[in-house]
């Protein structure tokens, strides 16, 4: 071999029997996770082809993947996008059909997924949505984990950063301004509901009277989203709320028919009118979190009425709450005051022994 092509991996034996390369340029060794020779050397060899001829390699590497699926020569974008949501369901199917009509991923469609270069995906993020990114890497992610790509298009940490818009909770004035606006008695009740309980919009409009347990005064329910099961006492407040509604059947009869984009834009338009902006029904679930927080609601109770199981995710919806924290003397005072309160009270004698005996 000529100088100029030396090459740059060397095969060597370890004395456990495996198969090992070295780097000859950085020094460095891994393991080829083999003990035969031929295939060692094999490695080795396509190790070394990469690295004097990438491009040629990389086609080559396509015609291996192409040999062993058939359908991969022809697969498309497309025909991954119409695989996805038949794995999907309820909610969560209707969202992967209306995500994958995105204009944005009409210059991919057609292309084929191995003949897929990083630039393909560039331009479709040229967009700068967010739903579009975030669908993107599900699909690429899909492709990858069906085997119907041999490596990322985009490596991981090159993906353009995801930039979420401000989220906020709702204030308690803003909800006032919404009911007083809300001529429609089901929905201010639902306002309502979501401002008591925390619940997404789909969980509570799909409430029914089978969830109330008036005996224990409980809502519960399974999150439509997760699974993950809601419980929540309630006190007078919701109380009159339910009892205005149907004891039988569901809750809000005309909003639980309505699709999520449905009650949200009705809910934009209310805001709109009665000025407030920046909201979203979702931003109920945060008004609820960070009032939980402020007044030092345990964040396991917390928990259970959000229907998450995750810590993580429960600080991240009361992260802006103000929480104003007392001194320790104070603290310690309130809790000997409790103390105090809850003992039992002495016989006079008794008292006066116990004084005796602190003194």
């Amino acid at each position: 071999m000529k100088e100029n092509m030396k090459e740059r991996y060397r095969v060597f034996l370890r004395p456990w029997g495996v198969y090992y390369y070295q780097d000859l340029v950085t020094g460095k060794q891994e393991t080829l996770k083999t003990r035969a020779k031929n295939e060692a050397y094999r490695l080795v060899a396509a190790k070394n082809e990469t690295n004097q001829a990438p491009a040629f390699s990389l086609h080559l590497a396509r015609v291996y993947w192409k040999a062993g699926d058939p359908v991969g020569a022809t697969r498309t974008w497309q025909h991954v996008m119409d695989e996805i949501p038949k794995l999907k369901k309820g909610d969560t199917h209707r969202r992967w059909l209306t995500a994958i009509k995105d204009k944005a991923f009409d210059s991919i469609r057609n292309l084929v997924v191995l003949e897929t270069q990083a630039e393909h995906f560039l331009k479709v993020l040229e967009a700068d949505c967010v739903s579009t990114n975030i669908y993107l890497r599900r699909i690429h992610n899909f492709a990858l984990d069906m085997s119907w790509l041999p490596w990322p298009v985009i490596p991981k940490k090159r993906w353009p950063q995801i930039v979420f818009k401000e989220k906020r909770a709702v204030a308690w004035e803003e909800h006032q301004k919404i009911l007083a606006g809300e001529g429609n008695a089901e929905f201010r009740d639902y306002y309502e509901l979501l401002w008591q309980l925390g619940g997404s919009q789909t969980d509570i409009a799909s409430l029914g009277g089978e969830d109330i347990d008036w005996t224990n005064q409980t809502v519960s329910y399974a999150r439509r989203k997760t699974g993950t099961p809601a419980v929540i006492r309630f006190g007078d407040a919701v109380a009159q709320i339910l009892q205005r509604r149907p004891t039988i059947g569901y809750l809000f009869p005309q909003l639980v028919r309505w699709k999520e984009s449905d009650r949200a834009k009705a809910f934009i338009r209310r805001c709109r009118l009665v000025q407030v902006s920046g909201i979203s029904l979702h931003s109920y679930r945060y008004a609820w979190a960070e009032r939980a927080k402020t007044c030092g609601f345990p964040e396991r109770f917390a928990q259970a009425a959000l229907g998450h199981g995750s810590k993580a995710v429960t600080r991240a919806y009361a992260k802006k709450a103000k929480v104003l924290v007392p001194s320790l003397e104070e603290y310690e005072q309130k809790i000997v005051q409790l103390n105090t309160a809850k003992a039992p009270s002495l016989h006079p004698d008794k008292q006066e022994s116990a004084q005796a005996i602190n003194a």
